[in-house]
């Protein structure tokens, strides 16, 4: 392989340029953690959480031919009772009975996306949440899901006895979106983005700057280099362009005289 075909990726140069430029970083950081944040507020609604509490009665049960005993200290036998009690949960039949009950108008494909339940610290006790834009409609539909569901469980698990432990309220503050987060999100992606594009322009600078990286790059000798003569070394100026503004004044001034005599 060729010297030439080899880049060389200079990362003290990369982190200079970068440093040179930190304040568009943080200006675009900034710009993008603005417009994140604006974006959220105005087009993300805010959703509410209400939740509720059952109880499982312990008691040995069947669903269909299958029985299993419940022990208070089974965390795995709690993940199966929880679990089977998620799937009547948002079995269609079930979701119908809840949005009928609650006069719902939505679907039941919707309203099973609004609903999540996990067990609480591995205990016979387990919560229901519903996710809503509105919090009187997520503490309507927690609460009619605790009416519903303790008798269609009853209905399908035999031996089975669920009593509600705590009824859901309506949530006072919102859930989500997170602000902040977003917020953060944004800030990040700008931070990313300027760093990139000052990296690429960087990479992609196909003008020679220094006299290092031809010898650095090429075995080709310098022969001669010109000066930057726009480098000026006290106030009146030097090199071609001091003496160029020192000719264009005298040949003023002797124009000014010959003026004047004629």
């Amino acid at each position: 392989m060729k010297r030439e075909d080899v880049i060389e990726i200079d990362l003290v140069k990369l982190g200079a340029a970068v440093l040179h430029r930190i304040w568009a970083v943080i200006l675009a950081a900034v710009i993008c953690a603005t417009v994140a944040f604006g974006l959220t507020y105005i087009f993300v609604e805010p959703t509410y959480v209400a939740s509720t509490l059952l109880y499982v009665n312990n008691n040995t049960i069947s669903v269909g031919s299958t029985s299993f005993s419940i022990s208070s200290g089974s965390l795995t036998a709690a993940q199966e009772l929880v679990n089977t009690y998620i799937v009547i949960l948002k079995a269609r039949t079930s979701l119908n009975e809840i949005i009928e009950t609650a006069g719902l108008t939505r679907s039941a494909e919707s309203l099973k996306h609004m609903i999540s339940a996990q067990p609480v610290n591995s205990t016979e006790i387990f919560e229901i949440s519903v996710t809503s834009t509105d919090p009187q409609e997520a503490e309507l539909i927690a609460n009619t899901i605790a009416k519903v569901l303790p008798k269609k469980i009853a209905e399908i698990v035999d031996g089975s006895s669920v009593r509600i432990v705590d009824y859901a309220i309506v949530p006072s503050s919102r859930s989500g979106p997170s602000y902040s987060r977003r917020a953060m999100l944004g800030f990040l992606v700008g931070l990313v983005l300027s760093v990139a594009v000052i990296v690429i322009r960087v990479l992609f600078d196909n003008f020679i700057r220094e006299e290092k990286y031809i010898t650095d790059t090429y075995e080709y000798p310098i022969l001669a280099s010109i000066p930057d003569l726009r480098v000026t070394g006290n106030r009146s100026g030097s090199g071609y362009y001091g003496y160029r503004a020192e000719r264009v004044s005298a040949e003023t001034e002797e124009q000014k005289e010959e003026t004047e005599e004629s």
